[in-house]
């Protein structure tokens, strides 16, 4: 099961979840405060500046909300990364590697855990790093990762 606490959280949507086999668990005033703030519309960016709480602080309780199965990512609400975006990416990666390009790309995507077609786009700048990292020649990893810096700048706004 992919890691969804991987990366850089702030764009995540999570939701509350109901479970029938509850049983006795004990929650802390923090962990009440962020279940109260999951309502499968607000990033985890929002709920850590609507509660003044750093991201740190926010991914291990929200982790651990996670393991008690008290939160769920709210994917359908969740951004994910375009075609063009990765259509991008493509041409871009083929330039530095070569025609290999697009099975590494769909390899590391399964290595993430991710999907296609569901990419989420807070995982977006891990999934450049991790391509960049494959490309062997100096010049051409820095070429891939000017271009695509500027990509993430264009889908981050």
């Amino acid at each position: 099961m992919a890691n969804i606490f991987a990366g850089d959280i702030s764009k995540l949507v999570l939701k509350r979840t109901v479970r029938a086999d509850l049983g006795e668990v004990s929650l802390d005033s923090q962990m009440l405060h962020v279940m109260m703030e999951l309502d499968g519309q607000k990033t985890l960016g929002q709920v850590a500046q609507s509660l003044n709480m750093n991201l740190k602080t926010l991914r291990a309780i929200t982790d651990r909300l996670h393991q008690l199965r008290l939160c769920e990512s709210a994917k359908d609400s969740m951004p994910v990364l375009s075609r063009d975006f990765f259509s991008v990416l493509s041409a871009e990666l083929s330039r530095a590697m070569g025609p290999i390009a697009d099975v590494v790309i769909e390899d590391e995507i399964s290595e993430m855990g991710e999907s296609h077609n569901r990419f989420p786009l807070h995982r977006a700048a891990e999934l450049v790093d991790v391509l960049a990292r494959q490309i062997l020649r100096e010049e051409r990893k820095v070429a891939f990762q000017q271009v695509m810096v500027k990509e993430l700048r264009g889908i981050g706004s």
